[in-house]
């Protein structure tokens, strides 16, 4: 644990600053202090040596302070502003003083929160659109970026393999607790045996001038969407090691690519990949991709193992960062080949019909991970209390276009994120349209999963008692009635878009136990 540094008290004063600040919240992280300061942002470097960075000196956060800022000005010069000195001047502190640099301060423009690419991807608004001005972005910069002898030695057998053999090396004394053994082994085998098997296509790499200084750490945290200015910002790529930033392209595309798949988009992922691809020029990208995937995945969770591990941490953040950690060794396995093929199973129909009632009976009997469109339309899109109901015309309020959209984003989206995990998934909602099915379609197909559309039906009657019945419940979430089930009848759109080899009509017209047995039947459970 790091003690406040003389100087904490200066930088988190607004009075220290030269422009309007209200007040200055500070971020850490491990190897930095950000102090958030109004329209600017100081970022001060700790004095930590992990053996791959060492800033243990003044000079030598000095000089990767100024390589900081010149190695991010290739992508946002607009964004990285100075370096400035924290100064001792008569026995005070002060920021950009005359006096004795104590610390030393990248000096950037703030980006706007709301543009951050993580925080619009947790709601679902990262789409084609925004994939396609990162590839625009970055297309350029790539081709552009330095080259040569120097930095084409970062592409060979024995660099590659040093990268990969650290990242074993540094995760032994976790295998048993955040790694299954046998995980850890067959990641280790699998990445042993691509490089032993593909030497001439990482020879071509070099030879084709793939291999460049690049940025190193490219994944959501490090990309901002300015849409004022129309611009994306990639930012905060990798200053302190050369080899970390230096070598094939595949890799820093793969790491944005293993991104997306682990939020749970792997038709965003794949399309990024193919667009980055086609217009860079690059054929062989794709061959690398499971590997960098692999090698990625394995990366984020082992800085998942040390920030675990690291002191000082409280429970709440140990257990997420734990489980994180054990989600990248998982998806490093899938892309390893290391998991059997998961499926996504489909209850769809009508409101009434008794997907939802069967769904979740079979979830619960095979402790399958269920996802209900009532409760993540609630939950997670308006943001209400699951039991406030709402009796709005069809297609109107909280059930409007707009929410349904939403909705049926997330449900896919937790949907990838199990089937990238290898785990197999349930999702119900009514799918009465054919993009929203195909969505799904597509999905599995990028996840390598199976998919299973379950299509509930009942006779009416009984569906009109159902609904009768489920507006008398006070802790119903579903806000279904007969006069909905009426106006869904009219638009649901034929099933003529499914394979039929994958499509299961289900009759709910008896008991819930008998049509479990059908279920497990049919899927041979």
């Amino acid at each position: 644990m790091f003690q406040s540094p003389v100087w904490m008290k200066t930088m988190s004063d607004p009075a220290s600053y030269p422009h309007t600040v209200d007040n200055v919240p500070m971020i850490q992280t491990h190897i930095s202090w950000v102090f958030l300061a109004g329209e600017r942002v100081y970022k001060i470097k700790k004095p930590v040596d992990f053996g791959f960075l060492n800033f243990t000196t003044l000079d030598k956060r000095h000089h990767f302070c100024l390589e900081e800022l010149r190695l991010n000005r290739r992508l946002c010069e607009e964004i990285y502003l100075d370096v400035r000195p924290v100064t001792k001047d008569d026995g005070q502190i002060r920021i950009n003083g005359t006096g004795t640099p104590i610390e030393w301060a990248v000096v950037m423009q703030r980006m706007p929160e709301k543009g951050m690419m993580a925080s619009l991807l947790s709601e679902n608004m990262i789409g084609n659109a925004e994939i396609d001005a990162i590839v625009n972005r970055l297309v350029p910069f790539y081709q552009k970026a330095a080259a040569g002898q120097e930095i084409k030695n970062f592409g060979t057998i024995d660099i590659i393999s040093q990268n990969t053999e650290e990242n074993f090396d540094q995760t032994t004394d976790f295998v048993g607790n955040l790694i299954e053994e046998t995980t850890y082994s067959h990641i280790c085998h699998y990445t042993r045996s691509f490089i032993n098997n593909n030497k001439p296509l990482f020879l071509s790499r070099i030879e084709q001038d793939f291999i460049r200084e690049g940025h190193g750490d490219l994944y959501s945290a490090n990309i901002c969407f300015d849409q004022i200015n129309n611009t994306v910002y990639v930012f905060d790529c990798i200053e302190f090691n050369k080899r970390f930033r230096c070598g094939d392209i595949a890799s820093d595309v793969a790491f944005l690519a293993m991104d997306l798949d682990y939020h749970g988009l792997p038709t965003l992922s794949n399309y990024f990949v193919r667009s980055f691809s086609d217009q860079i020029g690059d054929a062989q990208l794709r061959e690398l991709m499971d590997f960098y995937k692999c090698y990625r995945a394995y990366v984020r969770g082992k800085i998942g193992c040390f920030t675990w591990a690291s002191d000082g941490i409280d429970m709440e953040t140990k257990e997420n960062v734990g489980r994180q950690a054990s989600e990248y060794f998982r998806l490093a396995l899938n892309y390893a080949g290391g998991i059997d093929v998961p499926d996504l199973y489909v209850f769809f129909g009508l409101s009434g019909t008794g997907k939802s009632t069967v769904a979740s009976a079979w979830a619960k009997d095979h402790r399958l991970p269920f996802y209900n469109s009532d409760r993540v339309r609630k939950e997670s899109v308006a943001r209400i209390p699951l039991q406030e109901r709402h009796w709005e015309p069809f297609d109107q309020g909280i059930y409007s276009r707009e929410h349904t959209l939403k909705t049926y984003k997330a449900l896919a989206c937790h949907a990838g994120r199990h089937l990238m995990q290898g785990e197999s998934v349930i999702l119900d909602a009514t799918y009465r349209d054919k993009e929203e099915r195909l969505r799904l379609l597509d999905l599995a197909r990028e996840a390598k999963a199976n998919i299973h559309f379950i299509l509930c039906t009942c006779p009416e009657h009984e569906i009109k008692g159902r609904l009768i019945q489920r507006t008398r419940i006070k802790t119903q979430v579903s806000d279904g009635r007969w006069d909905i089930y009426l106006k869904q009848k009219e638009q649901f759109a034929p099933t003529d878009d499914l394979d039929q080899d994958n499509l299961m009509i289900l009759s709910t017209d008896r008991s819930v136990q008998e049509t479990l047995n059908e279920l497990d039947e049919h899927f041979r459970y």
